[in-house]
């Protein structure tokens, strides 16, 4: 294909993919990586927007666990999130592309608030957006506000890119040689099986809004672009049947 099969698209990032190896932090190398591969597809005229986790930082579920209040850790890593979006908007400025960060949670004197109408004239506009501190209430994951943003700003469809698998199987590739690699599945598949792609409330939010997902691996180079062209790579999620 020579021209992109998305025009639109929700870009969905682990925050752990932004601490490579070293499993903590933010990856220098790595982030510089991933905004190389966004930058040569939003040369393509497709319209990027971007959600990132921060599990490389903080995880409110592992805070609570710990005994600390569940609200008070999903908060914590919501701002987690911002830290890591900033990171990003500042490695894809420095290679020319021009870069908005919307939050859920006020912060002016780092970034916009979450307004859906300018977010998508940025997009209009050819601005990469980088969607924040989730969906700025507790309880929800960065998986959900993917899968929220996308229906809002009308994506085309969720890329889902991992750092350590190609898509999706049916067991731990790591763990069993066995294991079965899907090339399409039905969200009802992936909620029956329990395959683990999103959470259960990001998989219904998607079954419900049409809203295809791709689940393929980023650390081979390219590979967003080649999401974005449409060949086959990775496992794709879709409708209810």
């Amino acid at each position: 294909m020579d021209k992109p099969k998305y025009k639109r698209v929700v870009l969905k990032l682990s925050g752990e993919a932004l601490a490579g190896t070293e499993g903590f932090g933010i990856n220098p190398s790595v982030i510089k990586s991933i905004a190389g591969q966004i930058k040569e597809v939003a040369e393509l005229g497709v319209e990027v927007a971007v959600v990132v986790g921060a599990g490389n930082i903080w995880r409110g579920k592992v805070g609570s666990e710990m005994g600390m209040d569940r609200a008070t850790a999903d908060y914590m890593g919501m701002l987690a999130t911002v830290m890591n979006s900033l990171a990003l908007q500042d490695s894809l400025e420095q290679l020319g592309i021009e870069t908005r960060v919307q939050t859920s949670i006020d912060m002016r004197q780092v970034a916009e608030p979450y307004i859906r109408r300018r977010a998508i004239r940025h997009l209009e506009k050819h601005r990469v957006v980088i969607f924040a501190a989730g969906t700025g209430n507790p309880y929800f994951t960065t998986d959900t506000t993917a899968a929220l943003r996308a229906a809002e700003i009308e994506a085309e469809v969720i890329l889902m890119a991992k750092n350590n698998v190609d898509g999706v199987y049916n067991a731990d590739p790591k763990f069993d040689k066995d294991a079965k690699k899907y090339e399409q599945l039905s969200y009802l598949d992936v909620l029956k099986e329990g395959l683990g792609v999103m959470d259960s409330t990001a998989s219904s939010l998607c079954m419900d809004n049409d809203i295809p997902l791709l689940v393929f691996s980023f650390t081979e180079n390219g590979n967003v672009k080649r999401a974005v062209m449409g060949e086959q790579i990775g496992t794709l999620v879709r409708g209810k049947e």
